[in-house]
């Protein structure tokens, strides 16, 4: 009987408790997107209750594959593999938060004294970057049909602009938050798009694969679930051309309800002299066939006439895409620079990746892309059943190998230039350009679990410099927000 009351009392000092232990794992990681409004609103991750009432798939969605565990988690949607590059804004939780939320769920779950819950974070509207210069809305809203099936449709936005513009940054502000899943846009001439609108019924018209034209810029902006808006670092900048029109293309997630969207456009203007002009070099790949019931791997190769540092980076494929992987070689071929791979296409989760510093890719550097495509049966997304020859084409039933990189004429020193957001404030845990309780219990928990390491950002976690995280930076935070 001692044994039995030691061993409980044991436990109960011990077990996980939502409050203090994993309200702070779910706040700060998933609720972005699991509250009401946004675009995982079917699955509200905001009190003990939901959690609790919601805790197996939780440990299904973030265990990640059972042969190797936590290798490949559903949850967060990090579709890059962080053991093959380092990229900004990478989206994941550690090995001990997920431990810990699984040893949660095991000790029964318990929620612990309602005091002590970690708050939720508070979520600004509008801009993450500022005060926009021009504001540009969807003329109309768009009406989304409650048939839980996807819808891809592109806009064209005027802008009434004659003079060409220095980009700081374009931002897509979701106007239904729930709806939108992701976005893109493109500069086209004013007015060349518009018989594409007015072919279609409806406001805008469908566009799947690409824009419905080929006489567009570069990419200009873009949006997705978790992603965060930047300026271009000083000196750097992309011009959108003269009398130009906007095309936005938006993915609408299904959804049980109908919905309507009105969605808008900032634009950040670069009044600075601009040294750099983001430039952009698209891999195409057009040539390809891909035979029924058969996986192909397509590489196609890019070669590098001049030093340019890589700044940014986006693999496109459709459904029967199962993996990329896209890597550099430089003249000597005694250096192979890792970019990116992803070992389970989604083409739901597809973003522009930024590596963390840019990439110097010397005269002569050979960068080569692969994306395997699985054109069987066992592909649960192959839109055809039974599979058929497939080839390059804007259509669901089509494919395509693109991939656009942006990258500047590189300088001495360009290596050492973050991409990343430098306004951090130093001790701001969170990011959330606070700085209060909610980064102290941050800090101690990330002290506590030994992970400050891990953080996106740890250089925000060494409050007195001494390139360690203990009780000292705590002490430090605390006094900083006192005073």
């Amino acid at each position: 009987m001692k044994y039995i009351m030691y061993s409980l009392l044991i436990y109960s000092l011990y077990a996980q408790e939502y409050n203090v232990d994993i309200a702070p794992i779910i706040y700060e990681n998933c609720i972005s997107c699991h509250r009401e409004g946004q675009i995982g609103s079917f699955l509200q991750l905001t009190n003990y209750d939901e959690v609790f009432n919601n805790r197996y798939w939780i440990a299904y969605a973030i265990a990640g594959d059972e042969e190797s565990r936590h290798g490949n988690p559903i949850m967060p949607p990090w579709p890059a593999d962080r053991s093959y590059s380092t990229l900004l804004d990478e989206m994941y939780l550690t090995e001990d938060q997920i431990h810990t939320f699984l040893d949660w769920v095991d000790s029964g779950a318990m929620q612990g004294d309602p005091e002590d819950e970690y708050p939720i974070p508070d979520f600004t509207a509008g801009s993450t970057i500022g005060e926009p210069d021009i504001v540009i809305q969807m003329q109309e809203s768009y009406f989304i049909s409650g048939n839980y099936e996807d819808d891809y449709r592109c806009f064209i936005l005027e802008t009434n602009i004659a003079d060409a513009i220095d980009l700081a940054a374009m931002e897509f502000i979701p106007g239904n938050l729930e709806a939108v899943h992701h976005a893109i846009i493109v500069a086209v001439p004013s007015g060349s798009a518009d018989a594409l609108d007015e072919a279609d019924p409806d406001y805008g018209y469908e566009c799947f694969g690409d824009f419905g034209t080929s006489n567009i810029s570069d990419f200009l902006g873009g949006y997705a679930p978790g992603t965060i808006a930047r300026k271009w670092p000083q000196g750097l900048a992309q011009q959108m051309p003269a009398n130009s029109d906007l095309i936005v293309q938006v993915h609408y997630a299904p959804l049980m309800t109908d919905q309507t969207d009105q969605s808008s456009v900032n634009i950040f203007i670069n009044d600075e002299q601009v040294d750099r002009y983001i430039q952009e070099n698209l891999m195409i790949n057009s040539q390809f066939a891909l035979p029924p019931d058969e996986i192909t791997s397509v590489t196609t190769t890019w070669q590098i006439t001049q030093d340019i540092s890589l700044i940014q980076f986006l693999p496109h494929s459709h459904l029967l895409g199962k993996s990329w992987e896209i890597f550099a070689i430089t003249p000597q071929q005694t250096d192979t620079i890792p970019i990116i791979r992803i070992n389970d296409w989604d083409f739901d989760w597809q973003f522009f990746y930024s590596p963390e510093y840019m990439i110097h890719l010397p005269l002569g550097t050979v960068v080569s892309a692969t994306c395997t495509y699985d054109n069987t049966s066992d592909n649960p997304d192959n839109p055809n059943d039974p599979p058929q020859w497939t080839f390059w084409g804007d259509g669901t039933n089509d494919e395509m190998f693109f991939v656009p990189f942006r990258y500047v004429n590189y300088e001495a020193g360009d290596e050492n230039i973050y991409l990343g957001n430098t306004n951090l404030l130093l001790g701001d845990i969170n990011y959330d350009g606070l700085l209060n309780i909610l980064d102290v219990v941050a800090l101690v928990n990330c002290v506590l679990d030994n992970n400050c390491s891990e953080l996106n950002y740890s250089s925000v976690a060494d409050i007195n410099g001494d390139n360690a995280y203990n009780v000292l930076d705590i002490v430090a935070l605390v006094n900083i927000i006192l005073s």
